[in-house]
């Protein structure tokens, strides 16, 4: 029995540790023609994406540090009536942060995260 409870201890090392999926949502407000109520979170999950995609989402979300941004980013031009916020809720482990980020963006990474969930979850 200790030469199995060894064989299998030494296969378990073997193995590559499980990582935790870091889970997004996604929810846009405002704009010309917005409907609240068919207005629906996008939601990802990188433990659901090819590693490569995983990678560079992760890579987007650490390079806007984006768990260390203030819960809005932005504020509308004066005057501005049809502007668009999105609400980004990141959760990755024992780290969450849900964001406000209003239209334009002028932080580049945090525009670069942006546009890149847009464009995921708009397919």
């Amino acid at each position: 029995m200790a030469a199995f409870a060894i064989g299998y201890a030494a296969a378990r090392a073997e193995e590559p540790a499980s990582k935790t999926s870091m889970h997004i949502e996604l929810k846009a407000e405002g704009g010309i023609a917005h409907f609240p109520g068919l207005s629906k979170p996008a939601v990802i999950d990188t433990g659901q994406l090819p590693a490569e995609e995983a990678g560079q989402l992760e890579n987007l979300v650490r390079a806007a540090r984006f768990f260390d941004l203030p819960p809005m980013v932005g504020s509308p031009h004066p005057g501005a009536a049809d502007f668009r916020k999105y609400t980004i809720t990141i959760e990755d482990g024992p780290h969450q942060n849900s964001v406000q980020i209003v239209t334009p963006v002028e932080k580049g990474d945090v525009r670069r995260l942006l546009d890149y969930l847009r464009a995921k979850t708009h397919r």
